[in-house]
């Protein structure tokens, strides 16, 4: 059987994933299982090939899909943008380059949806530059939903040691408690326990954080510990799921072993611990959607960008999570609806 297609976006092509992409790609861990195709930019992949150094040559793929015999040493590449230097300046994030990276994630999400692609896997973005070409999303994650029909997605960070998801993403703090509601609550635990269950482990052991230091303290520091993130994990629990909680972020931490994934509240909640442990090599994975979606979980890094000295183990453990993913025969259908 023919080793999986990737989708492998390039990008903001001011920072450093044109690099990390051309160093995982030359690690044959990842040449052995999987079959990546960059969706980007020649002349950035050209100097990102040359930071990062090795033996890779580049041949551009006119089509959505390389070889299904792709050689060896090779980077293919779908070219989608032809920037000038003006939008692919080192550290300086141009709305000729957020224009860029939204194509390219908009081509890898079709491509999955299709079937001809089996996951996507993506490099970092620069929202404000995203955002100045007139696609005006948080990130990837709320693009994907919308890519997807709108999708009820959460974000899970992910590493050997641990995995967090987020029942909010990019929010402001002093919004958070108004969004942390029963529903979201049960919905990020649900999807949780749901891709778990279909992606990585039968049976998840969840864990579900509070909201305030010392789950509220009885009241004295709030109560959404006691008005929606209890009974949340009252129904979760009614339905089968293997959820306890809420818990005190300040200890669980320390026995974060016990179980196959963390809930948390909010986005700093679940991201210091897991970049405590997963600094270089963990994952950013998108549940609930129809196609297989893992990421870098770090950004752009414009002060590395061009130095060779930014690490690619983010990079290469995307790729190997989502060719293990795909492995498993979970990729789309041409509906867009899991196989």
């Amino acid at each position: 059987m023919d080793k999986p297609l990737i989708a492998v976006t390039m990008g903001d092509p001011s920072g450093i994933g044109p690099e990390i992409i051309a160093a995982a790609l030359a690690d044959p861990a990842v040449a052995a299982v999987c079959r990546p195709l960059v969706l980007g930019d020649r002349a950035a992949m050209e100097r990102g090939l040359a930071v990062a150094g090795g033996s890779l040559s580049m041949e551009t793929v006119p089509g959505p899909m390389p070889p299904s015999a792709a050689r060896p040493g090779v980077l293919y590449l779908r070219e989608l943008s032809r920037l000038g230097s003006d939008g692919m300046t080192y550290g300086r994030p141009s709305a000729a380059g957020g224009d860029a990276c939204y194509r390219y994630i908009c081509e890898a999400a079709r491509l999955c949806l299709d079937g001809a692609a089996a996951a996507m896997a993506t490099a970092p973005i620069n929202k404000e530059s995203m955002n100045s070409a007139g696609h005006r999303y948080p990130g990837h994650t709320e693009l994907l939903a919308q890519l997807c029909g709108g999708s009820e997605v959460v974000m899970m960070l992910a590493g050997d040691r641990l995995r967090v998801t987020l029942v909010t993403i990019h929010e402001a703090l002093s919004r958070v408690p108004e969004l942390v509601t029963f529903d979201r609550i049960l919905a990020t635990i649900r999807i949780t326990h749901e891709s778990l269950s279909r992606w990585f482990t039968p049976n998840p052991r969840l864990a579900v954080l509070a909201l305030n230091p010392h789950c509220g303290e009885g009241g004295m520091f709030g109560d959404e510990e006691t008005r929606v993130i209890a009974p949340a994990v009252a129904a979760a629990r009614s339905a089968g799921i293997d959820a306890v909680g809420p818990l005190s972020a300040d200890t669980l931490f320390h026995f974060a072993s016990r179980y196959d994934a963390v809930v948390c509240m909010y986005h700093d909640q679940g991201l210091i611990p897991l970049k405590l442990l997963h600094f270089d090599d963990g994952v950013n994975v998108t549940l609930g959607l129809p196609i297989i979606r893992t990421s870098v979980d770090h950004g752009t890094a414009y002060d590395l960008a061009g130095t060779g000295r930014a690490s690619a183990e983010s990079m290469k453990a995307a790729l190997l999570m989502a060719a293990g993913m795909a492995e498993k025969g979970c990729s789309a259908t041409k509906t867009g609806e899991p196989a």
